[in-house]
C-alpha cells in the first residue's frame, strides 16, 4: 500500500510538472493594464474619474511605467497613486526595470526592491516564484507577479509562453510562429506590423527579446 500511494505521488508530481507555467510573463487576474483597458474599466478604479479615464486612453501608448507615473502623477498625489497601482499598472521588465519602477510596484519597499534585482537575469517567471519565494509566502509571490514579466525569446519560446503575453491570441500566436527564425528585432517590427498598429508592436516588443 504505501508503494502505491508512492507511485501515486510521483505520478501526480510529473503530470503537475508537465502543466503549462505561463513562465515567462506573470499570471493577471485583477490588475489591469493601461494600454488595453477600457474607459469604463477604468473608471471604475480609485481616483479615476469618468473624465479622467478617457484621458488615460486618449494618452496611450504606455511603453513603461514611468511613462504612466509622470502622466498620473500630474492630477494625483502620491497617497492617490498607492492606492490606484494596485489596480492599475504597466508590467515592469525585471531584467531591465530600474530601481525607481521597481519601487514603485505595490508592497515593494527597498529591502525586497534589492531581491528583485539580486537575481538578475531572470530567464523566467518560474526563477522569479522560485527566489521571492526564499523571502515572502506564495500568496505574495503570486501578487507581485502580475506587475512584472521576463521577456521571451522569440525563436525559442514555448506557445504557452506567447500566449502569455497580454493581447496575444491563436491569430497572433500564428504570426508570431510564422516568421520564425528573427534575426532581429527590426524583422519582428516590420513582419508583425503587418498586422497591428506601430503603438500596438512597440507594446509587444517590450515582451520580447532575442538574446
Amino acid at each position: 500500500m504505501k508503494r502505491f500511494f508512492c507511485c501515486v505521488a510521483t505520478v501526480l508530481f510529473v503530470a503537475a510538472s508537465a502543466l503549462p507555467t505561463f513562465a515567462q510573463v506573470g499570471n493577471n487576474d485583477h490588475v489591469l493594464n493601461p494600454n488595453r483597458a477600457g474607459a469604463d474599466q477604468l473608471a471604475a478604479l480609485p481616483h479615476v474619474s469618468e473624465e479622467f479615464a478617457e484621458q488615460i486612453v486618449d494618452n496611450r501608448m504606455y511603453l513603461d511605467i514611468s511613462v504612466l507615473h509622470e502622466f498620473l502623477g500630474a492630477s494625483l498625489n502620491e497617497e492617490q497613486l498607492s492606492e490606484l497601482y494596485p489596480h492599475l499598472f504597466v508590467p515592469i521588465n525585471l531584467n531591465s526595470a530600474s530601481r525607481e519602477e521597481i519601487l514603485l510596484v505595490p508592497g515593494v519597499g527597498e529591502r525586497m526592491a534589492h531581491e528583485f534585482e539580486e537575481y538578475r537575469p531572470y530567464t523566467s517567471m518560474v526563477q522569479f516564484r522560485r527566489e521571492i519565494g526564499k523571502y515572502v509566502d506564495h500568496d505574495e509571490v503570486a501578487r507581485f507577479e502580475q506587475f512584472v514579466f521576463v521577456p521571451i525569446n522569440l525563436n525559442e519560446a514555448s506557445e504557452e509562453d506567447i500566449l502569455s503575453i497580454p493581447g496575444v491570441g491563436d491569430r497572433m500566436l500564428h504570426e508570431f510562429l510564422e516568421y520564425r527564425p528573427y534575426r532581429s528585432i527590426e524583422q519582428f517590427r516590420r513582419e508583425i506590423g503587418k498586422y497591428v498598429s506601430e503603438d500596438e508592436v512597440a507594446r509587444l516588443e517590450r515582451f520580447v527579446t532575442l538574446d
